[in-house]
């Protein structure tokens, strides 16, 4: 069968925590430094909790390591990489090459969506060069990930399925270096594509003022997990490391839902990838968690409406229109059910988002804390705080049980327990039993409260009619989990690099700023690779007249001017730019090739 793994994200230790209980079969946690989150480190003894409590389960758990490493960091990183394999890390995210020159312990390397893994080719030469997964970009669609599964069908295949979208390529954007000095790829992003732009043709008129062009919609897969399985993908990446606690159990708890709906349906097929089962006291809703939106991105290729030109915020879940407005209060259309504190949010004539607090609430009669100025009858209206789902989440709201069958059988000396390929025994004489035992074993080997476990049967050989002391079942019971625990282990993926001779570059080719190298190790890898140049990193040397965005999303196409796909010739003239409000100025070249989108910055823009 072929497991599958629902990969949660961890902003810290209680944020991991709840994942697990909330259904992940592993989650990824931020290092204490070197991770593409800045402000999402842990300790490295918070990571070992993690490790301690998720081994129970079978839960594997990554720690990020994927940003570019200057000379001065080597050590360090090296040095880390211990600490956390000494921790009980499964595997580590990477992005800098210079790692694979590294003298480190066996852990798992899996390629960071931050090494651009969109081709066939770039997934078998990870693969060559010792990375045990790939995390796919964002961007591929089904029929994409099954190429690539089909060329390299050896190399397990992670794909993002929820959350936030980076508008280009991951790992190639050099937006937020260029324009604020704090580099993407050293986990120090600005969100440059969050920001409103004016988009201006050759003539320098206005197309579009002050809009969130490159603000995408959060990627929502979850009625498509079984294309993206079928294409074949096996773990299933929420986005999050920044979110809080009640975005990782509501979100983990729904698509854990999901993967268990499929497993039902194909039993003999497929298996979650850890042990244990989730029970919540809230019924998961991804409407009711942060949300700008939600799109497939290009699941099934292009299509329209993955942006969010409006607001870069959290619009929630669409909850009806406004019916009739009267003085302090407004009456809304909906089904839906409000209470005093809800967060509302629409947006205005100026296509602005507006948000307000809920004072009071009489049936489908709404009082406002203030009255928006700008409610029009017919507004759609969005709530993006929930104030009763909020109150479930703040409570503890999930537990998870591995559930076990017991088998008690008498031995030459006593008696054993056994669950699964897990046995103990004890001394104990053969005392036949004066009344039936069974019912008392029974509840005395099913006390397994304050353990992972829960017990589904207890088995007795027939005729069984000893009697055991309440004692000594106790013991049997105690020594049973210990073991259980104790047999819990890191997984088969904490084994030596396996590393193949990658086909060898083109004669004479040179690795350019793309290949993100920021370090002397990192050279030395692409120079032992075949590659006769090797040009350093944007961040040490920014490269003049290249790209600082790569992005799939199209504003020709999202704007409906695409004439190769059914859009209207366009009406201004090329080449457009976007304009920053501070006047700053981003040139746009469309490579309708590679379907396509560069952002580049302007020459006088230093």
């Amino acid at each position: 069968m072929t497991p599958l793994e629902l990969l949660a994200p961890a902003k810290n230790l209680d944020c991991g925590i709840a994942a697990v209980d909330h259904g992940a079969d592993a989650v990824y946690i931020g290092a204490p430094r070197f991770g593409a989150r800045a402000a999402a480190g842990n300790s490295v003894d918070d990571i070992r909790h993690l490790c301690t409590y998720a081994h129970q389960y079978s839960v594997r758990v990554y720690v990020t390591v994927n940003t570019l490493i200057y000379d001065d960091e080597l050590e360090a990183t090296r040095q880390l990489i211990e600490q956390l394999y000494d921790a009980g890390v499964d595997a580590i995210l990477v992005q800098d090459m210079g790692i694979l020159q590294m003298n480190l312990p066996p852990i798992a390397l899996h390629a960071s969506t931050q090494t651009d893994n969109r081709t066939a080719d770039k997934v078998r030469w990870l693969r060559d060069v010792g990375f045990r997964r790939v995390v796919l970009a964002r961007e591929l669609s089904a029929a994409e990930i099954a190429h690539i599964h089909r060329e390299v069908p050896d190399m397990p295949l992670e794909v993002f399925v929820h959350g936030a979208l980076c508008v280009s390529y991951s790992g190639i954007c050099y937006a937020s270096q260029h324009c604020f000095r704090r580099s993407a790829n050293r986990g120090e992003c600005a969100q440059f594509c969050r920001m409103k732009f004016d988009l201006l043709d050759a003539d320098d008129r206005v197309i579009e003022r002050g809009r969130h062009l490159l603000s995408l919609k959060d990627m929502n897969q979850s009625d498509h997990l079984e294309q993206l399985i079928e294409a074949g993908a096996t773990s299933f990446k929420i986005e999050g490391r920044l979110k809080d606690i009640a975005y990782v159990k509501n979100v983990t708890a729904a698509y854990s839902d999901r993967l268990d709906a499929i497993i039902r349906r194909h039993p003999h097929q497929y298996c979650r990838a850890s042990a244990g089962r989730s029970r919540y006291t809230f019924v998961p809703n991804l409407g009711k968690t942060f949300n700008r939106g939600f799109t497939t991105y290009f699941l099934d290729g292009r299509q329209p409406d993955i942006f969010s030109p409006d607001t870069p915020k959290a619009m929630g879940e669409y909850v009806g229109t406004v019916k009739e407005l009267r003085g302090s209060s407004f009456t809304v259309a909906s089904v839906a059910s409000f209470a005093n504190g809800d967060g509302l949010c629409f947006v205005n004539p100026d296509h602005e988002l507006e948000g307000f607090r809920v004072n009071r609430v009489e049936g489908n009669r709404l009082f406002p804390q203030q009255m928006p100025r700008r409610l029009r009858p017919g507004t759609a209206l969005y709530r993006n705080s929930d104030v009763a789902f909020e109150r479930l989440l703040s409570k503890p709201s999930a537990e998870r049980k591995i559930a076990l069958r017991l088998s008690l059988q008498p031995t030459a000396d006593g008696f054993s327990l056994t669950a699964g390929n897990v046995s103990v025994s004890i001394a104990c004489a053969h005392q036949q039993a004066d009344k039936p035992q069974r019912d008392n074993i029974i509840r005395q080997l099913s006390k397994l409260g304050g353990t992972p476990y829960v017990c589904d049967a207890v088995e007795l050989p027939d005729g069984f009619d000893y009697f055991i002391p309440s004692s000594q079942l106790t013991e049997l019971r105690r020594r049973l989990t210990e073991r259980l625990l104790t047999a819990v282990r890191k997984t088969d993926e904490a084994a030596p690099t396996i590393r193949r001779q990658p086909q060898p570059p083109a004669q004479g080719a040179s690795a350019t700023y793309l290949y993100n190298v920021s370090n002397r190790l990192a050279r030395q890898f692409y120079e032992q690779q075949g590659y006769t140049s090797v040009a350093p990193a944007y961040e040490l040397r920014p490269a003049a007249g290249a790209p600082v965005m790569q992005c799939r999303h199209c504003l020709r196409y999202a704007l409906g001017y695409c004439v190769r796909r059914g859009g209207r010739p366009p009406k201004w003239h090329e080449p457009l730019r976007l304009r920053l409000g501070d006047g700053r100025q981003f040139p746009l070249e469309f490579d309708c090739r590679h379907c396509q989108m560069n952002i580049y910055a302007a020459p006088n823009d230093k």
